[in-house]
């Protein structure tokens, strides 16, 4: 029943700590573009790729202390940090064993800015247009970010390092 909710606690134990709410969704987004077994649906938000789903299911599992939401006063904005709980590792006792590679795919998004994973999300949700158009798109969409070329290569780069680390 909370199969779903547990591939959450598994991912934010499998990253120790995500450090804001926005990196969280793109992380998620991300395994999930690398085929990695996540059921919540997305749509294109303000911030790239989004889903309801996974808020709701975050706040739920908050509700339910099997992850922590810790407040941060950064005074310009509020970062929020989750964790899972001692209750959520318990949880997960009860789960089968995750994805092969999942752990290093989480590893390798959780060190990125939530800018970056907000360029790579967004590439990725165009991924079905050749490279130029989804170029394209990114300007179009986040022009206000300024992304460069040697970036946008680098977000290409990086897409092609979790696909062999996936396929491995």
């Amino acid at each position: 029943m909370l199969h779903e909710h547990a591939k959450i606690v598994q991912f934010i134990t499998l990253a120790g700590e995500v450090a804001g709410r926005k990196k969280l969704q793109k992380m998620v987004y991300i395994a999930k573009k690398m085929n990695f077994p996540f059921q919540e649906k997305y749509q294109f938000h303000m911030f790239g790729p989004y889903s309801e789903e996974l808020t709701l299911r975050v706040e739920e599992l908050c509700n339910m202390d099997f992850v922590s939401e810790k407040m941060e006063d950064k005074g310009s904005y509020v970062q929020y940090t989750y964790a899972c709980t001692e209750e959520g590792r318990q949880f997960l006792s009860t789960m089968t064993s995750h994805h092969k590679n999942l752990d290093q795919c989480i590893e390798r998004l959780n060190v990125k800015s939530s800018r970056f994973l907000e360029m790579v999300s967004t590439l990725l949700y165009f991924d079905q247009l050749p490279r130029v158009a989804q170029i394209e798109k990114l300007h179009v969409v986040k022009g206000k970010l300024n992304f460069s070329e040697k970036e946008i290569e680098e977000a290409f780069a990086f897409i092609d390092e979790l696909q062999t680390v996936i396929a491995c």
